[in-house]
């Protein structure tokens, strides 16, 4: 049916992103600024409306929004692990303008 269509089509722009970042992860050897950059960039395409989250079907909403607090868990893990911290601080590209570009409190960079 054309619901079943529009259900289709919206499942599939849900699981395109992270399609995306699986294959991302499958061409190489990622470390651990990457993961953290890749984990921003899924959290950043469900959150700020590249998804269009107030016309989705309730069910594909509510997946979405459990994807959301399954990310967000694992997310927080990586604040507890100094690991995540100083890849980031040492890397090239990222340094201490990661942290500040995602605008963590003054004092969490100082304690990065």
């Amino acid at each position: 049916s054309d619901e079943e269509w529009v259900l289709a089509k919206q499942l599939c722009e849900v699981l395109r992103i992270l399609k995306h970042t699986t294959q991302f992860f499958s061409c190489g050897m990622p470390n651990l600024a990457v993961v953290i950059s890749a984990m921003d960039h899924i959290d950043n395409a469900f959150t700020t409306g590249v998804i269009k989250t107030d016309k989705l079907n309730p069910a594909i909403h509510a997946a979405l929004h459990l994807t959301k607090k399954t990310l967000n868990r694992y997310y927080s893990l990586t604040d507890r692990s100094e690991t995540y911290h100083i890849a980031i601080v040492l890397h090239p590209h990222y340094k201490l303008e990661y942290f500040k570009t995602t605008e963590w409190e003054d004092k969490w960079i100082t304690a990065a």
